[in-house]
């Protein structure tokens, strides 16, 4: 394409980063030998009775334009399962669905920002909130979190100090993608209250909040400690709880005020989610805490195959993942780890995410998805070890 073609683009386009992510995918999709770690999901297909209620959907001609802000069926189904994950009503005027978690972040990003705001984003981070903000015109300020002993942590005090006058929210991902943390009861509390006496918005991405290894069955989380009125964006996907990621879809819960502007984004976005897809989210909301269950289990005994299997191995570098489903570790003498990505995926087939998609802090690890099949993550981690002595 000619540089002038591309000189003639907007600076927001120009400028979107390159996945680091996707460069690996794309670089080792077809082997036959692959362990794809690299992604965040789970490896089995969604299940059929998901499946189904969206083909009953499509049989009964549910194919035209519906609800901007979500069928109701859909927008209850969220608020009842907000309410029994929870123990908090969440009411469906402060639902909106979405199509896909990301446009869900998109949105409350195009809520909240104009150009030359400033989002703060703590990092090690998915690239992808920090490229909504960028593609908005508005500058994501990155506050990085400190690798310990004990594991990451963010700090407080280097979090607020980040705030400016052009500071419009904070972007705040618990658990973590891709480090695991988990933030506490309390530090939500300061962060909420920072928000309120800062006038600022905090956008509370907690899809991973059941995928929690501690003593609660669920990562503490701003709806146990908020109230209706304050100044936060709930954005979550159906994808990693149903496996549903091709499906596209998730919601927004936020202040009842915001209803007509989220519905008012939609509309000239992509004039709303297909209703099949929507009566397969219903499915899985209302009859797929079985299978929840069972992925949840299934990432938690895929982690202790990690832990277990790498604890020997004294090169490596990590922290026992309080949350999510990521295995973020280091490896001594390693700077380069997308060249790290990709010599791995050569000659063992495993394929990672480098650290350097997500941010400078992360830029010396790599991220591993524990949500997958135990015989590969066995495979995953002797390939791995046995590379790792070959220098």
């Amino acid at each position: 394409m000619s540089t002038d073609l591309i000189n003639a683009l907007s600076h927001e386009a120009r400028n979107a980063p390159l996945s680091g992510i996707i460069e690996i995918v794309n670089a080792g999709r077809l082997r036959k030998d692959l362990i794809p770690l690299w992604a965040g999901e789970a490896d089995l297909p969604t299940p059929d009775f998901i499946c189904e209620a969206a083909i009953k959907s499509l049989k009964e001609g549910e194919t035209f334009y519906t609800w901007q802000r979500g069928i109701p069926e859909l927008r209850q189904a969220i608020s009842d399962y907000y309410s029994q994950t929870y123990n908090v009503p969440v009411g469906v005027d402060r639902i909106c669905v979405t199509g896909s978690g990301m446009q869900a972040i998109q949105l409350a990003v195009a809520a909240v920002t104009s150009a030359g705001d400033e989002v703060i984003v703590p990092t090690p981070a998915w690239p992808n909130m920090a490229a909504a903000v960028e593609l908005r015109g508005a500058k994501a300020v990155t506050v990085p979190m400190s690798f310990e002993a004990t594991g990451w942590q963010l700090d407080k005090a280097r979090l607020e100090a980040a705030i400016t006058p052009r500071t419009r929210a904070i972007f705040l991902n618990s658990p973590c993608n891709p480090t695991g943390w988990v933030a506490s009861e309390e530090f939500l509390k300061d962060v909420l209250q920072i928000a309120r006496e800062r006038g600022v918005w905090i956008i509370a991405d907690e899809i991973y909040g059941q995928f929690h290894y501690g003593n609660a069955k669920t990562a503490p989380s701003f709806l146990t400690i908020s109230t209706p009125d304050d100044p936060v964006i709930y954005v979550n996907t159906m994808s990693k709880n149903w496996a549903m990621t091709g499906w596209r879809l998730g919601w927004i819960a936020a202040p009842a005020q915001l209803g007509q502007v989220l519905e008012n984004l939609v509309q000239y976005s992509t004039s709303g989610v297909p209703a099949f897809n929507q009566r397969a989210a219903v499915a899985a909301l209302q009859n797929g805490q079985d299978f929840l269950e069972e992925q949840i289990a299934k990432a938690a005994k895929g982690r202790e195959i990690l832990l277990n299997g790498f604890a020997s191995a004294d090169s490596i570098q990590a922290s026992a993942p309080a949350g999510a489903f990521y295995y973020f570790f280091s490896v001594d003498g390693v700077t380069d780890t997308r060249r790290f990505a990709l010599d791995l995926l050569e000659q063992t087939g495993v394929g990672l995410a480098p650290g350097t998609a997500f941010g400078d802090a992360g830029s010396n690890f790599v991220r591993l998805c524990f949500a997958r099949r135990h015989d590969h993550l066995e495979m995953a981690v002797d390939r791995i070890r046995e590379f790792l002595k070959r220098g």
